[in-house]
């Protein structure tokens, strides 16, 4: 009996299962384990070396992952297109720690902890373990928060004020592009046609088109909830 649920439960990736927390809990360990080593043992070239290779990791999963839809599956592009927010991320991820440009963290910042942990929190999987897409999720959506975390305790980064308002911005020009995406392919890219088939924070903001509505409302003050601890954390340097 034992053993015919501990199966259930590992082909499960229901929200709360074991499929869903060992990649987080395991995560979690990892990111505090890389910053602190870094930390005390890596100069500042080690570090943009070591988050380098890493980028490079996440992103090389998820090319695979879409080469291998692509010559051994039904690939749709209306569909399996890596241009979902967090995949597209994860594609270019590698760009961000090459070249360690502010005006991309402050975009990626609020875009990886806000949008990520949200998928992290309800995690949308077709395959469980061990398929090839079960890895590729976790990997690209929790190895996104390992390099933006590593990039504010590792590099000591921190988004401005002002980069509320920058990365609100530069989101609404990614989702005017998702809109001709999904016109030109009659896709779904985004949601923004139609609300996610596994549970998300979506299903608490009504129907079409009134969940995009209420999701775009609520963008800035979560940005702002994001930015409150580095606004904190500066305000206490400030007084010491």
């Amino acid at each position: 009996m034992f053993i015919k649920l501990l199966s259930i439960a590992l082909n499960s990736v229901s929200i709360g299962s074991i499929q869903h927390l060992l990649p987080i809990i395991f995560t979690i360990g990892f990111t505090i384990w890389l910053i602190r080593y870094s930390n005390h043992n890596f100069n500042e070239v080690q570090k943009q070396r070591v988050i380098h290779y890493f980028a490079w990791f996440v992103s090389i999963t998820v090319v695979s992952f879409h080469l291998y839809r692509m010559f051994f599956d039904n690939y749709n592009f209306k569909t399996d297109l890596p241009l979902y927010l967090c995949s597209l991320m994860a594609l270019f991820i590698p760009v961000f720690t090459y070249y360690r440009k502010y005006l991309m963290f402050e975009f990626l910042v609020f875009w990886i902890i806000g949008g990520t942990l949200q998928a992290v929190i309800t995690p949308d999987i077709t395959d469980g373990f061990p398929s090839f897409d079960y890895f590729r999720y976790w990997i690209a959506h929790l190895g996104l928060l390992v390099i933006i975390f590593y990039f504010i305790f590792a590099f000591k980064m921190k988004p401005k004020f002002k980069s509320v308002f920058k990365s609100f911005l530069a989101l609404q020009v990614y989702v005017v592009l998702m809109m001709v995406v999904n016109y030109i392919l009659d896709a779904n890219y985004f949601y923004l046609n139609e609300k996610p088939k596994s549970a998300s924070v979506l299903d608490y903001f009504g129907e079409w088109p009134y969940y995009i509505l209420v999701g775009q409302l609520i963008i800035i003050p979560l940005f702002l909830i994001i930015y409150l601890p580095f606004y904190l954390s500066e305000r206490k340097s400030l007084s010491e």
